[in-house]
């Protein structure tokens, strides 16, 4: 999300909703972070479980809900509230909210628009199209800086070509490995890895090379085993062992759970004072 600065107009698409909420996260932490007010319009989930979801990746949310710096809002009260849209309507809808966070003092204003609205009964895929490639006029000065979300599961490959050149660039996460059986990506909120599916040691060195890659990114860094079904002693070892090599001031967090976790106690969790291992209880 580095490559996302003032006055960007990006698309960020993906098949993961996990990886899709860490970008957004961390989107939201940058935003919040710079003093700009945030806008969160959400679709796919709804916005107090929006809410929960930056603060499980660590966005301090609660103090900037509560003086209205960061903001949450379903689609019914933003791109659908006067009814099917339009793309004149959309552009004055993120004018007048930029220019609402301008007159409260804010440098700037964040968006993160989850686009799926734009797949049911009331939208029109075409007038979203105009909206993305219409909606650059007001970006020139940088304080608006948008990403827009789409789920390559519900757009069709025409509609996400077309919305992807309508923006300033695409932002994807980095990925080191995906096959059927494996995915290893970079997490950005809070920053580390997500690794899904299963691990062995065949892929030995794909994990070393990611956790290498931590290592130098990160100071602290969490890597995400929810959604593993299965690592092997090798692998567990391997993430036991680039804890082990981390100096006394910083840290990795683990989490995981079920036999992943009982995988990660037997290799030495317990001898790396730098490793805290966290069960992750529900969906992954």
């Amino acid at each position: 999300m580095e490559a996302v600065v003032a006055g960007d107009h990006a698309c960020l698409t993906f098949s993961d909703p996990e990886e899709r909420l860490d970008m957004v996260a961390a989107f939201v932490h940058a935003g919040l972070g710079t003093g700009q007010k945030v806008l969160c319009l959400t679709e796919a989930i709804a916005p107090p479980q929006l809410s929960q979801e930056l603060a499980n990746r660590l966005v301090p949310v609660r103090e900037p809900l509560r003086t209205g710096q960061l903001q949450i809002h379903g689609s019914d009260q933003s791109w659908l509230a006067s009814g099917t849209p339009t793309a004149t309507g959309m552009i004055d809808m993120l004018s007048a909210q930029l220019e609402l966070a301008t007159g409260e003092g804010y440098p700037g204003l964040r968006v993160s628009a989850d686009m799926v609205w734009a797949t049911g009964p009331l939208a029109a895929i075409e007038q979203l199209l105009v909206f993305e490639s219409d909606v650059t006029t007001l970006f020139g000065d940088g304080r608006l800086t948008v990403i827009c979300q789409y789920d390559r599961d519900r757009f069709d490959p025409v509609t996400l070509m077309a919305a992807a050149q309508a923006h300033h660039h695409t932002v994807a996460a980095a990925v080191y490995h995906d096959d059927a059986l494996l995915r290893v990506c970079r997490q950005y909120r809070p920053p580390g890895l997500r690794l899904a599916g299963e691990i062995d040691a065949t892929h030995a060195e794909v994990l070393v090379a990611a956790l290498a890659e931590a290592l130098r990114l990160d100071h602290d860094l969490y890597v995400n085993l929810a959604a593993l079904r299965f690592i092997d002693a090798s692998s567990a070892s391997a993430i036991v062992r680039a804890a082990l090599s981390l100096p006394a001031d910083r840290t990795m967090t683990v989490m995981c759970r079920g036999v992943v976790l009982d995988m990660i106690k037997l290799c030495g969790a317990g001898e790396a004072q730098q490793l805290r291992v966290r069960e992750r209880h529900g969906e992954s």
